[in-house]
């Protein structure tokens, strides 16, 4: 119990601390909605979730600098373009779209929020810390505890986008939305350009 009510904790606080993945869900909820902004947040989820599954099933390649190196340099470049794209954005809201563009939209929003989860290094390395520190577990706890955070993941995701992507909250949104969106653009754009800078300069040394 003890152990659980830990790893509750390190994970929830983890959740909580604004990262990429948060930026990406405010401002995909903002501009087309929260329905669509959870293809996104199960993205996100399912990225999540594989990382779970490889380090709780022991695959600690996934902190090989073979691994990690690569995936750091496609990580920084994709978070450039998705800035980049925000920045370009006019960051207006659009929700009166076609039952067609919606689908569209929230398959895109999935692709997206996976590739975002899965070449973010932060998430692979988390998970395979927290998986070092319940290494002596049983293998059905720790099934268990995957369980628990995929879930936790989704729901506090597709809370963050009811959130502020509900008609309610876009409405007070819409004047101050493209200050956010270009704020999201250059908070992505410096994260993935420090991790590119980072990994360059080590790369270097």
């Amino acid at each position: 119990m003890e152990q659980f009510v830990a790893v509750v904790i390190a994970h929830l606080l983890a959740l909580l601390i604004p990262g990429v993945d948060f930026f990406l869900i405010a401002r995909t909820a903002m501009t087309s909605g929260w329905r669509n902004a959870t293809g996104a947040c199960l993205g996100i989820a399912a990225a999540n979730g594989i990382f779970i599954a490889a380090a709780f099933s022991g695959l600690s390649l996934l902190s090989h600098p073979a691994l990690l190196d690569p995936l750091q340099l496609a990580g920084g470049g994709f978070l450039i373009f998705i800035g980049a794209a925000f920045l370009r954005s006019r960051g207006r809201i659009d929700l009166d779209q076609d039952l067609t563009a919606q689908r569209t939209t929230w398959l895109r929003n999935l692709g997206l929020g996976l590739t975002s989860g899965l070449l973010n290094p932060k998430n692979a390395l988390f998970y395979v810390s927290l998986a070092a520190a319940v290494r002596a577990a049983a293998p059905l706890t720790l099934v268990l505890y995957g369980i628990w955070m995929f879930c936790v993941v989704l729901v506090w995701d597709v809370f963050v986008a009811v959130g502020l992507g509900s008609r309610r909250a876009l409405a007070h949104l819409d004047r101050i939305l493209p200050w956010l969106t270009r704020l999201s653009g250059g908070f992505l754009v410096l994260f993935g350009g420090g991790m590119v800078v980072a990994l360059t300069v080590e790369f270097l040394s």
